[in-house]
């Protein structure tokens, strides 16, 4: 256990260092620059780290450590809790930040900017870990150095099935996240990460259960048994799909692309009482008689 011990406290590290360096970016740098750089850098930037470290454990702790996937599946949503409670408003998932752009909620201008601080936090998590891992604190990190140069891919199941199970991942977290936008945070932050674990646990055999490309990236690419483009049609277009017809369920309509809402019609607002409108139409037909009668009243020529 005292490996185990070693990543655990490896996570309190990160989660304290990049709180740290965005508590400092926020004082530094202007709210705009904050919001779509540095707040989104340290955001992908633990995200990574600790995935990372998770998986490591996730491959090598059964045999080499002793534990279940009971504990790691209790790590994953701990740490997801403690990923949503500290990010500050930040995504660390491009399809997230392209969802907002979709929503009017986001420009293009600060929708790439978030896109490449996701990158960018995503590839320093990776090589931040791989320098972590060379000093080989634990007999997991001796482990893993030793099988790292062959890693193979997390696809372990035919393109086309592995393609559905991402973007049906993407599509049932992207809808969780747009029914609990409005909650408050003490509810969002365990649903959401209830939600992860969940989805981990169902599809994780299958492809890894990464329904985010900025992480996928950093992650799998580069290993080996898949080409670039089975990743990037697993890891890219799949979870965008997803995304895309969670919006559309929930929506109806994209607003970024198109206003006519495609699967519930428009109700008006404000409705008047059926009573209301019974006694307009009765009170208007009399007066409508008495002009009548005024007008044969009079004099023909």
């Amino acid at each position: 256990m005292a490996g185990l011990n070693v990543s655990i406290a490896f996570f309190f590290l990160v989660v304290g260092v990049c709180q740290a360096l965005r508590r400092l970016s926020k004082r530094l740098l202007s709210p705009g620059a904050y919001v779509c750089l540095a707040r989104e850098l340290a955001g992908s930037l633990q995200l990574c780290t600790s995935c990372l470290e998770l998986r490591m454990l996730v491959e090598i702790g059964p045999w080499g450590g002793g534990f279940g996937p009971d504990v790691v599946l209790t790590l994953l949503f701990l740490l997801f809790a403690v990923h949503g409670a500290s990010f500050d408003g930040a995504s660390a998932n491009p399809t997230i930040s392209l969802q907002e752009f979709l929503l009017l909620e986001s420009n293009l201008a600060a929708t790439a900017a978030k896109l490449l601080a996701q990158g960018a936090g995503a590839g320093m998590g990776w090589a931040l870990t791989k320098l972590y891992w060379s000093w080989e604190l634990t007999h997991f990190h001796l482990i893993q150095n030793l099988i790292a140069s062959e890693c193979s891919s997390s696809i372990h199941t035919s393109l086309h099935h592995a393609a559905f199970v991402e973007g049906t991942c993407s599509f049932l977290f992207h809808l969780v996240l747009l029914k609990l936008r409005q909650s408050h945070t003490m509810y969002r932050v365990p649903a959401l990460a209830a939600t992860v674990t969940f989805l981990t646990y169902v599809a994780g055999p299958f492809t890894g259960a990464f329904f985010n490309p900025a992480l996928a990236t950093a992650t799998t690419f580069h290993c080996s048994g898949s080409s670039f483009w089975d990743y990037v049609q697993v890891y890219w277009l799949g979870p965008l799909a997803g995304m895309l017809a969670a919006l559309l369920l929930y929506q109806g309509n994209i607003p970024r692309l198109f206003q006519k809402n495609l699967l519930y019609s428009q109700k008006n607002k404000y409705k008047i009482p059926k009573a209301r409108v019974v006694a307009h139409m009765q009170g208007y037909e009399p007066h409508q008689k008495r002009k009548g009668e005024k007008t044969d009243s009079e004099p023909h020529a």
